[in-house]
């Protein structure tokens, strides 16, 4: 699975980005497993999945925003 930023995550539909989300958890997980078990190949590929579940959620947080108060601009 290759590594995707906020900008192509802001591409993908509400289905799209669900789902790469659950995949890049499920990918997560399996690797964490693997980690348990004996050293990894890249231990560092730990860390940029847990970033792109962050960076994940932080567009699916201001998508549902938007559509909850489409009207309304924050500033920080």
């Amino acid at each position: 699975m290759d590594v995707i930023d906020a900008k192509e995550f802001r591409e993908l539909s509400a289905v799209e980005l669900e789902q790469k989300l659950r995949d890049v958890r499920d990918e997560l997980l399996k690797l964490k497993l693997r980690a348990s078990s004996g050293p990894l190949e890249n231990p560092a590929r730990i860390r940029r999945l847990r970033r792109q579940v962050a960076i994940g959620e932080t567009v699916r947080t201001e998508s549902l925003r938007k559509q909850v108060s489409p009207g309304v601009e924050r500033t920080p």
